[in-house]
């Protein structure tokens, strides 16, 4: 039991220092809500203290939001160092280091964050999944995947896996005899849903697979294992093994007949059958009589029979041995069964195994050949790169980037993952590492973990591998002479002492639950909130009522009956809930009243029951934030939106046409349905009527308008558009929302994603998203981490980080599922992991027996773990409640396990208003309130939002549009006569002398005319002769000219960019623009514009307006950017050529 602390021990305390050393590697073991968050950042704080380059420090997280939440605090730490007071900055790295800082270490913590933000990648705060995928698009050709792989989602994998099962049929289809043969025997075991189960369960363990077939040489030397562990010969049958005779005693058996025909009718019968098989001398008459023979010895359940019916007391008296000879025989049948069954599952399994690898060989190959990989092929491609020995290259180019690994929530890292986190390590303490003397630190690895909230095995964590790698680090580390340490954190800095205790009482004792913790230690929690109320309460369970209730209509198989136990719960929850919250419950620990943000209702599952809970915490107009996870088909908006998308596609759909008409969109109701509806025609569909009688009423008219803009154009429009007018354009999106409320945002816009999702793998139809859309189970995961003041329902494995001050487990009085989907077991003891797949449970032989009761055990571990994980989510209430079905409890169930934990405290008697009784425990406040810095794992509290966000913002000034004065208003003045033949070509001429004139000034003048030669000759030009002559010549005739060689000097540029504001106030605006030449000297700017017109004006009164405005506005901008500079302009006329400086005058009345 715990014992009372008056403040944090010095051995806690010290504890924590110990786990952030950064000179040694270490191994956290911390009870929930320790801090263990803060001592990793701590560590790599301290880390980077001591010098650590950023790039060198890899830190694993098990979510994408842990990984922000540390990348976060941490920057926010190493941004208030950099501009922390010397004395608090002082102060804080004592405290942090336990040392006092020299003037060094000070200017290098104010330096850190800069360092942060300037190195490559940043912080390597990752999860596995992200960093595998880094890795391996660093290193593809070396893990032999893809350079430009992609990662899939759960739904693309999925439709993948259905695109590998048409492959397999089709090569079923072609005769190919082994997966024809196989499949054959499949499907005489299960059915379609069964075999998708197995499919989806083998697709899942497909690494081990892939590892039992190696290990076993293929399916052939698979199959001849399996045999060997289940006793059976590869030359074995159901017909061999039913005649064998081995173990029978005929001369016995001869004798014990005699025996029975001395008994009773039965008797008799027995002896029958036995001379019969003694007699039969072929294998088909020893099989006609096996049935009934096996019959004698054995029950309809496969069980052996009782002895006492073996043989009555008259066949007894006449040969006392009847019985003993009558149950060897027995032994023999059993051994004959057992072997059977064995058999039987070995051809199970063989034709599993035959048809899954051809099914996940067909997945893969899909991957391959489209450059896909799932989250799995991540882990297990990068621990195949890794464990590769002729790739040394990737340990090399690693080692030279990683020296310090941290893994977080060690305890849900499953095997694959340990394996890529060993293999990183490698060369940590083998002393060959890449750059060991340049190191200021020892290279560590530090793993924080609890193995008593390892939950996730259906994501194959395994709380037995936190301990092993533990002892394989610390075997590592202490073998190459490094620093080792093994740290337990006890004190919590989140739960009270009545909570904690509690746990320890339901975890420790006589009847306690196993599973919590691999090795025997005891489990102990220390609280840092000394003297803060606390409070547990068991209710009592809700019993099912025996009188039936009637219904006026039945309701849906899925849906709770209003007088059911769960929904009593749920509103006797959500009365509470509102009593408190109007009248005020204090929460002692806090001095305020309790909020709906501090309430977190977690169930084990996710049902009916959460959804009942939701509708009646709604119902008391209570702020709740849903479920933590939503079926985006389930949500009503999304249910709208693929209702009208179904009536744009087949109008005709009566029942489908009356769900629009009632939906947000167009809001007609029953009465309306029913005027539209009766009396019709049969032949007369509900669109036809509504568009037949869309006079009658402005509600019809609107309707049917709304319904045809909506069909028109829907067979070719993509989903996303068509949705997108449709909530945009088509005010849906507002509809939706008031009806629905605001939770009815995140699947409408989650709904769009998917859209665009699609389109970007699929042809873009509206049909093909529907069917692909209701094809698959969308579920959007909710972020409820941050508190937003509202109630909270969610499951236990959702709530894993997070805290709440008052928490309810209303789902009690159940135990796990015995039953196992797929049936497949999973050997992984002994010299090679072995399958095995008995179909059914009669069929499972003693091996399969045994290893579904080690499954059985194993989830009545996690079970346990789950419990534990959901007592220390609170922070200073717990209410335990339940419901039970008309057996009753499970054994051992949770409501059991923690009546036993209170009443071995002391517990008080709890009377309610009913005459039913509960238990509580108290502890009363003592102390002043809670301080809200106090350390520990903080969940995140409410913040108010400003003011400012209330209030719209100031409407924006609308800017002009960017002015372009190379494209001028107005129409260029005309060249040559416009009645002409043209074609284009003077197009062509202007751009290839524009060209030229950009780029032939940086040749050589002996170079330039070869150079012109060859680009006008390039056939993509399409020039004659002539024309390459006449371009060229009037090209050099620029660039010879003396009298314009000053445009065309060293301080010359061709093409440059133009882009700022012209004007004042109303009139002001944006130019962007290209010159063709422009020089600049330390007193003058000369603006050069090339002109290709024939003739050219020979005077500036006839050059074109829309050029005079052109050269003024580049002058204007010019000046802007150089006010004390002099700027000309100047239009070069290629056709002569001449230069014309055009004069102020000329250019004042075209001024911005």
């Amino acid at each position: 039991m715990s014992a009372t602390l008056n403040a944090p021990t010095a051995q806690q305390i010290e504890g924590q220092t110990r786990a952030a050393d950064p000179r040694q590697s270490v191994w956290v073991g911390a009870n929930a809500g320790t801090g263990k968050t803060r001592v990793l950042i701590t560590r790599i704080l301290r880390l980077m203290l001591e010098g650590v380059p950023v790039s060198r420090i890899l830190c694993l997280t098990f979510t994408k939001a842990a990984a922000a939440e540390m990348a976060n605090r941490l920057s926010l730490q190493l941004g208030a160092w950099a501009v922390m007071d010397q004395d608090k900055l002082v102060g804080e790295l004592h405290k942090l280091t336990g040392e006092a800082p020299e003037p060094a270490r000070i200017r290098a913590a104010r330096r850190l964050f800069a360092q942060t933000l300037d190195a490559p990648g940043g912080l390597k705060i990752r999860t596995i999944h992200s960093f595998c995928e880094s890795l391996l698009g660093r290193f593809p050709i070396e893990a032999r995947i893809a350079p430009h792989f992609s990662v899939i989602d759960e739904r693309t994998a999925n439709e993948l896996r259905l695109e590998a099962r048409d492959i397999l049929m089709r090569r079923v289809g072609d005769n190919e005899t082994d997966i024809q043969q196989a499949f054959s025997f499949i499907a005489g075991l299960v059915d379609e849903e069964g075999f998708d189960r197995l499919m989806v369960s083998l697709d899942s363990n497909r690494h081990q697979l892939a590892e039992l077939l190696g290990r076993h040489g293929g399916i052939v030397g698979l199959g001849r294992a399996v045999r060997r562990r289940l006793g059976v010969e590869d030359s074995d049958t159901e017909e061999t093994v039913r005649t064998d005779p081995t173990g029978r005693n005929d001369v016995a058996l001869w004798r014990a007949a005699d025996a029975l025909d001395q008994g009773t009718a039965t008797d008799q019968k027995k002896s029958a059958l036995i001379r019969g098989l003694l007699r039969a001398t072929t294998a088909p008459e020893i099989l006609s009589l096996y049935g009934a023979y096996k019959s004698i010895f054995v029950t309809q359940k496969g069980e052996a029979s009782a002895e006492a019916r073996l043989a009555t007391q008259g066949a007894r008296k006449a040969d006392a041995a009847v019985v003993e000879i009558l149950l060897a025989e027995q032994d023999r049948i059993l051994g004959l069964e057992n072997r059977l069954k064995g058999l039987r599952i070995a051809q199970a399994t063989e034709a599993l195994v035959q048809v899954g690898a051809t099914l996940i060989s067909a997945y893969s190959e899909l991957k391959a050949f489209r450059a896909l990989l799932d989250y799995d092929d991540l882990i297990l491609k990068t621990r195949d790169l890794l464990s590769d020995g002729r790739v040394s290259w990737v340990h090399y180019k690693l080692d030279g980037g990683i020296d310090h690994i941290l893994v977080d929530e060690a305890q849900d890292t499953s095997p694959e993952q340990w394996q890529v986190i060993a293999a990183l390590a490698t060369d940590f303490f083998s002393g060959e590492g890449a750059g060991d003397d340049a190191r200021l630190l020892d290279r560590t690895v530090f793993a924080v973990g609890d193995q008593k909230q390892s939950i996730y095995s259906f994501q194959g964590a395994d709380p037995a591998k936190f301990a092993e790698m533990r002892g394989y680090f610390a075997e590592r580390v202490q073998a190459a002479e490094r620093r080792w340490q093994s740290v337990e954190l006890t004190l919590s800095f989140r739960s009270v002492w009545a909570i904690l205790n509690t746990v320890d009482a339901v975890f420790t004792g006589d009847g306690a639950p196993k599973g919590l913790q691999v090795e025997d230690e005891p489990i102990q929690h220390l609280s840092f909130r000394d003297g803060q109320a606390g409070l547990i309460e068991l209710w009592p369970a809700l019993t099912p009522d025996d009188a039936p209730h009637d219904d006026p209509w039945d309701a849906p198989v899925d849906q709770l009956s209003q007088k059911s136990p769960p929904v009593l719960l749920a509103e006797k929850i959500a009365d509470t809930l509102a009593g408190w919250f109007a009248k005020g419950e204090p929460l002692a620990s806090t001095g305020r009243n309790i909020a709906p943000g501090d309430v977190m209702i977690l169930l084990r599952r996710r049902g009916a029951f959460a959804e009942e809970m939701v509708r009646q915490l709604k119902q008391r107009r209570i702020p709740v934030a849903g479920s933590d996870r939503m079926v985006l088909l389930e949500q009503m908006a999304v249910m709208d939106l693929v209702a009208v998308g179904r009536f744009a596609l087949l109008p005709d759909d009566d029942l489908n046409t009356a769900i629009v008409l009632k939906t947000p969109f167009l809001g007609l109701d029953d009465d309306d349905l029913f005027d539209l509806a009766y009396g019709r025609d049969r032949t007369t569909t509900l669109w036809q009527q509504l568009r037949h009688k869309r006079g009658e009423q402005p509600a019809y008219e609107k309707a049917a308008s709304w319904l045809e803009r909506l069909a028109g154009g829907a067979d070719y429009t993509p989903p996303f558009e068509f949705y997108g007018r449709l909530l945009g354009e088509g005010r849906g999106r507002h509809h939706l929302l008031a009806r629905l409320g605001p939770d009815a945002a995140d699947p409408i816009d989650e709904f769009l994603s998917l859209a665009l999702s699609f389109e970007r793998d699929h042809p873009p139809s509206l049909e093909g998203f529907l069917h692909w859309l209701q094809s698959g189970q969308t579920q959007i995961k909710r972020d409820l981490e941050q508190g937003r003041g509202e109630v909270r329902v969610m499951t236990v494995h959702g709530a894993k980080g997070l805290q709440a001050n008052v928490v309810f487990l209303p789902d009690t009085c159940s135990t796990p599922d015995a039953r196992l989907d797929s049936r497949l077991y999973w050997e992984t003891t002994g010299d090679a992991p072995l399958l095995f797949w008995p179909v059914t449970k009669d069929n499972e032989e003693s091996i399969c027996t045994g290893l579904r009761n080690q499954a059985k055990d194993s989830a009545l571990d996690e079970y346990s773990r789950l419990l534990y994980v959901a007592l220390t989510r609170a922070k200073d209430r717990v209410y335990v409640c339940g419901w039970e079905t008309t057996r009753g409890r499970s054994d051992g169930c949770w409501y059991d396990l923690v009546e036993r934990g209170l009443r071995a405290q002391g517990a008080q008697t709890l009377d309610f208003e009913d005459g039913t009784t509960g238990l509580r425990l108290v502890t009363e406040q003592t102390a002043p309130p809670d301080n809200p810095d106090a350390p520990g794992d903080d969940a995140g509290a409410a913040v108010a939002l400003p003011a400012w966000t209330q209030q719209l913002p100031p409407a924006e000034p609308t800017p002009a549009l960017p002015l372009n004065p190379s494209r001028p208003d107005g129409d260029e003045p005309p060249v040559r006569s416009p009645l002409g033949d043209d074609d284009g070509a003077r197009f062509k001429r202007g751009r290839l002398i524009h060209r030229l004139l950009q780029t032939l000034p940086d040749l050589a003048a002996e170079q330039r005319d070869d150079a012109a030669s060859r680009y006008l000759a390039l056939a993509v030009h399409d020039l004659a002769a002539d024309q390459q002559l006449e371009i060229r010549s009037e090209t050099m005739a620029v660039l010879q000219d003396p009298d314009l060689a000053v445009l065309f000097g060293p301080q010359s540029r061709a093409e440059v960019p133009l882009v700022g504001t012209v004007g004042s106030g109303v009139d002001a605006g944006v130019i962007s623009a290209q010159i063709d030449r422009l020089i600049l000297t330390d007193s003058r700017i000369i603006i050069v514009d090339y002109k290709t017109n024939r003739p050219p004006p020979h005077r500036e009164a006839d050059v074109a307006p829309q050029y005079l405005r052109q050269m003024a506005l580049y002058r204007a901008a010019l000046k802007g950017i150089y006010p004390a500079l002099r700027v000309d302009t100047v239009l070069l006329w290629t056709d002569g050529p001449s230069a014309m400086w055009l004069s102020d005058p000329v250019l004042l009345p075209y001024a911005p």
